[in-house]
């Protein structure tokens, strides 16, 4: 899979914005805070519908915006796959209301080959795996992080699943505003038939799903790891589930949580009535997917809590390389590698195996503040730009 064009309107700190990337790899250089990641942001925000930096979409319009009539902002990116060409556009669109003092309504639109299309209904048309920094958070980070990273990988590659992990979120929020009733005497216990029923056949499939993913990556992340570390260190990774540890807290028989999504959705079934004097308490789901967590282990030791800086970073990659092998083995495409600023954070060991990755890929962009970071193997195959205030210019041998 590869991106062949590039157009971008107030994005960042891109006014107007438009590249041809025929080549298979492209390095983008320049100094700090002239938008060379926002380039990569930009790329995955298509692919993802979300930007993997912005808390909101609000962030991503540029200041320039402001001189339209509706600020907004719109990125469009043209992916070649090895059946078919496919343009995907996302327009963020500033929209003020009769009175000035109301804070502006975003509205945002997306379309495929032009037609307009749900969030859920785009993803899954171009893949991209995006390795930055602050992926060490994937390690040391909360839980929170982690979920949120399966769920954006798994949402890539499995539409079935982004449908039930949409409908299980809405589930959840509207039983847990049914318990916070119950607690306040403002509604029976009985009402939470519906939202059981809900919750839980959606939960397990996600569960069940998020499993099956876990121990794919274990197997692609220990080998890349293995590879890292000149197999001086082993990494595994495990998926923990909050019911199953209510499970085992409570000696119930647990044999099945490793199984499909009926046999979870029947252990689940059978601890409801136990937890509900909690739930009921704490106005709250206890278990369930929203409050699981992905663990890192080097050697048999949470790496969180005992692995160095420097192995809870290469961890991370393991772990976004084990990404790589999923969507591939998922999709049958290669996913587009976007590779915001690590070369300077890799020893030689790690950059060849950063060689090896390139050559495994379809297609790389790649930012840099130094060309002199990246290996002169990868320099000399690749299209250099230069990106400088937003602005981006192709770099000639002879310049």
């Amino acid at each position: 899979m590869q991106l062949s064009r590039l157009e971008l309107e107030h994005f960042r700190n891109y006014a107007r914005l438009k590249l041809e990337l025929g080549a298979r790899c492209h390095i983008f250089h320049g100094r700090n805070a002239q938008g060379k990641t926002n380039l990569l942001e930009a790329i995955y925000y298509l692919v993802t519908t979300k930007s993997p930096l912005a808390s909101s979409d609000r962030e991503v319009i540029g200041w320039d915006a402001t001189s339209e009539p509706i600020p907004y902002a719109r990125l469009q990116g043209t992916f070649q796959r090895s059946d078919a060409s496919v343009t995907i556009e996302a327009t963020l669109m500033l929209e003020a209301g009769t009175d000035p003092t109301e804070t502006p309504r975003l509205r945002k639109q997306l379309r495929v080959n032009g037609v307009r299309r749900r969030a859920m209904d785009v993803l899954g048309h171009a893949n991209a795996v995006l390795f930055m920094p602050r992926d060490i958070d994937l390690v040391t980070g909360s839980p929170s992080i982690r979920r949120r990273y399966l769920d954006g990988t798994l949402c890539q590659i499995d539409s079935p699943y982004c449908r039930a992990l949409s409908k299980y979120n809405r589930a959840i929020s509207q039983r847990n505003a049914l318990l916070k009733r119950i607690r306040e005497h403002q509604a029976r216990p009985n009402e939470l038939s519906y939202w059981d029923q809900q919750v839980v056949t959606l939960g397990a499939h996600v569960l069940a799903r998020r499993r099956r993913a876990v121990h794919d990556l274990d197997t692609y992340a220990s080998q890349a790891h293995a590879d890292l570390t000149s197999h001086q260190e082993r990494l595994s990774l495990s998926y923990t589930s909050s019911l199953e540890e209510r499970l085992t807290e409570a000696h119930t028989d647990q044999e099945a949580m490793a199984a499909d999504a009926s046999a979870i959705e029947a252990l689940w079934r059978r601890a409801l009535p136990v937890l509900r004097g909690e739930e009921i308490g704490r106005g709250i789901t206890v278990v369930g997917p929203h409050r699981d967590d992905l663990v890192f282990a080097i050697g048999g030791k949470e790496a969180a809590a005992y692995g160095s800086r420097g192995q809870q970073r290469t961890a991370a990659l393991s772990l976004k390389m084990a990404e790589m092998r999923l969507m591939t083995q998922a999709t049958g495409e290669r996913p587009i590698l976007l590779l915001d600023d690590v070369a300077s954070e890799l020893d030689r060991q790690r950059c060849q195996q950063l060689i090896d990755i390139v050559h495994a890929s379809d297609q790389v962009l790649i930012t840099t503040t130094e060309m002199d970071d990246l290996p002169a193997e990868l320099c000399a195959e690749a299209q250099a730009w230069y990106v400088q205030a937003g602005t981006v210019a192709p770099v000639t041998d002879a310049g």
